[in-house]
């Protein structure tokens, strides 16, 4: 049941909020506000957090935050706070660190109960409105802990105490030894382990539901290059091949869904996320490097075909995620009935369409099918006597048609947030793209979604969190300011505007400024005067986006090269040696900082070309660096010798372009021939 009058979330701009403005529930914002009430009425807080494509939250909206009974228990017992993770991130990880010391797991939508002072005593996640799924229900948890409010107040508010000094007491780490050696063999170990879970016939780590991880793919790529392990290159390619023929790719539309529910990567959990398919495209380009697999490429190119097409902001920056749902029903948009597509396709047509991507009369999912390749393209040509690209022909022209008439369904609600953080991350994915396929579209989207971040998500304060309906607020996070500069190093290597080196620089800067600890040798997540939070997260590890540390790691690595700035190497080998014995431990926990402490022990080339950029001769240099997997190189080129560290002192011979290859202090001989700089790119990597 909805009401028409809103409640207290009226004003708000993010739109999980906004989907709960008429619940009859009172909502409040997080906000001083509603702390003030809950003070002023004595009550305590039911926090519920969630985001806009999570289905679970809809579940619950539905079941109980629609429910006039429920909310009659939430109104008159309780200060209700609704919370988008995306927007608020610290206040996120704070309740989710509660929930899952608390129960043992986590996710979302996440319930928590505070007392007036945001200090938790009571929490879960999906609570089922009566008793079922094996979970008590809501309406009895809100009677029960109304009751121990007004009868046993103070025992939960000496719970609420112990519980929050216990996970301040716990977050604290000891300083670490300042003379622990980082190892190799600490990266050719998390490969093992990776090995060691590797779903030899699926593809993947681990068991369903299975969640894409584009760092462990590229961990393994790197140590391939290294050892010629074939088996490393196995596990990698062997699971993008399962992601990208499964349904948890959108075989119409392009894009990756958040995760599979199966072991076979057939069934998605529908919703897309902005970083989910930033951090895979990363992946996919890294593979179609390696093995220089045609199909790698058309992955990255219809996912950021996708991104360019369906999310993208008119300010340039790229929206945060789609839903799962579409007229209440999950995966409604993206299934097909094969009767439908013989109406759409003629007779020829719709038999190879639907020989080819697996779709039967009875339906894959719920009487319906879930696109998906059960033999790969190559065998699947073969059997009808076509060439691959023959058979993408004509499978390309079926999917024109069918698409056209899935854009006539009712689409899955989009969150048109500009998140800044993920923003960093597609726009890196945008310019390696364009860098390694040459690719003008992609490299023209990079640029502007970038300079967007630079112009708008910025004010006198600092680097700003999230743009929405025009409006840029919330100060950055860590890793905004960090994704953010790993972005403009990546538009640097595109376009070789040195000012996006400057302005990463400056974020850097900022972030030490801001985030830096170095009584712990960590950023903490958010500032010190963002939030009334009880405790100072600090964001050390990788989950489905890479932990603020993480990217702060590398960001301070490779401008510590590009900017020759020693103290940024400094703080980073701190980040490294403060999560080191984690990194060792729980491996898979830190892929991302494995990627950093990859970057640093394996030192980068750095690679410098000068010459006329609008000459071909520059243009075939530049196309021989990109096209080579050089996962630590740092690129910079110019017309003539400049200030830049990487630049100085060097100019063309001849009058020709020229290219510098140097590593670790030694440089080979300058060269302006494509095959010279082939053959010392090579030797990188032997």
């Amino acid at each position: 049941m909805s009401q028409q009058t809103p409640n207290h979330l009226a004003g708000q701009s993010s739109p999980y909020l906004l989907q709960h403005l008429y619940n009859p529930v009172d909502w409040y914002p997080w906000g001083e506000e509603a702390f003030s009430r809950a003070r002023d009425d004595d009550k305590p807080i039911f926090l519920s957090i969630g985001y806009s494509a999570c289905h679970w939250c809809h579940v619950m909206e539905r079941e109980s935050f629609e429910s006039a009974s429920i909310a009659v228990l939430l109104n008159d017992n309780f200060v209700s706070i609704k919370v988008d993770r995306e927007e608020l991130p610290d206040v996120d990880d704070v309740y989710m660190t509660f929930v899952q010391a608390y129960t043992g797991s986590g996710g979302w939508p996440l319930s928590a109960f505070l007392a007036p002072n945001l200090k938790p005593f009571f929490g879960g996640t999906y609570f089922p409105p009566g008793d079922n799924y094996g979970r008590p229900g809501f309406a009895h948890i809100l009677t029960r802990i109304a009751e121990l409010w007004k009868t046993e107040r103070q025992q939960v508010l000496d719970n609420a105490e112990h519980i929050s000094s216990t996970l301040c007491e716990q977050s604290a780490v000891a300083q670490p030894d300042g003379d622990i050696a980082l190892e190799t063999a600490t990266l050719t170990a998390a490969g093992q382990e990776l090995l060691d879970s590797f779903d030899r016939k699926w593809g993947g780590f681990g068991d369903a539901p299975k969640f894409p991880s584009a760092a462990s793919i590229q961990i393994l790529l790197r140590e391939y290059q290294r050892t010629h392990d074939d088996n490393l290159l196995h596990a990698a390619t062997h699971t993008l091949d399962c992601m990208a023929y499964g349904g948890m790719y959108d075989q119409l539309g392009g894009g990756f869904a958040r995760y599979s529910v199966d072991d076979k990567w057939l069934v998605p959990h529908f919703e897309k996320m902005l970083y989910d398919n930033a951090l895979l495209v990363a992946a996919y380009i890294e593979a179609w490097q390696v093995t220089g697999n045609i199909e790698y490429q058309r992955i990255v190119r219809e996912t950021l075909d996708y991104i360019l097409r369906d999310m993208t902001d008119d300010s340039g920056g790229f929206h945060a995620a789609e839903d799962a749902d579409s007229e209440g029903v999950e995966g409604k948009f993206y299934v097909w009935d094969k009767s439908e597509i013989e109406t759409v396709l003629d007779s020829e047509s719709a038999e190879l369409f639907t020989s080819f991507y697996g779709i039967t009369a009875g339906g894959n999912f719920e009487g319906h099918n879930i696109l998906n390749i059960p033999v790969p393209p190559s065998t699947f040509a073969a059997s009808r006597d076509l060439t691959t690209d023959e058979l993408w022909n004509r499978i390309g022209d079926a999917r024109d048609k069918l698409m056209a008439v899935r854009e006539q369904r009712v689409r899955p609600g989009k969150d048109h947030k500009v998140l800044t953080c993920w923003n960093g991350l597609m726009i890196s994915a945008m310019a390696r793209a364009a860098q390694v396929l040459d690719d003008d579209v992609y490299r023209v989207a990079a640029i502007r979604a970038a300079a967007f971040i630079r112009d708008t998500m910025t004010n006198d304060t600092g680097l700003l969190h999230v743009y929405c309906n025009g409006t840029a607020r919330i100060p950055g996070y860590v890793d905004d300011y960090a994704a953010a500069a790993l972005a403009f190093m990546d538009v640097y290597e595109t376009d070789g505007d040195p000012a996006w080196l400057r302005t990463a620089a400056e974020l850097i800067d900022s972030m030490i400024k801001r985030f830096w600890s170095a009584e712990s040798s960590a950023f903490y997540l958010a500032e010190e005067a963002h939030s009334k939070l009880f405790l100072r997260s600090q964001p050390n590890y990788d989950g489905a986006v890479p932990a603020g540390n993480s990217l702060a790691a590398m960001a301070l690595l490779r401008s510590s090269h590009f900017c020759d700035r020693s103290d940024y190497r400094e703080i980073a080998v701190q980040v490294l040696r403060r999560n080191y014995d984690a990194m060792k431990t729980i491996p898979r926990g830190f892929m991302n900082l494995l990627l950093a402490l990859d970057f640093h022990l394996y030192l980068p080339a750095e690679i410098a070309i000068i010459g006329d950029l609008q000459d071909e001769a520059a243009q075939a240099l530049l196309r021989t660096v990109h096209e080579r997997f050089l996962p630590s190189r740092l690129l910079a080129f110019a017309d003539s010798a400049n200030d830049q560290p990487l630049l100085h002192g060097k100019a063309m011979i001849d009058d020709k372009a020229t290219a510098f290859v140097c590593r670790n202090f030694v440089c080979d001989k300058p060269t302006t021939e494509v095959q010279e700089l082939a053959r010392q790119l090579t030797s990188l990597t032997m």
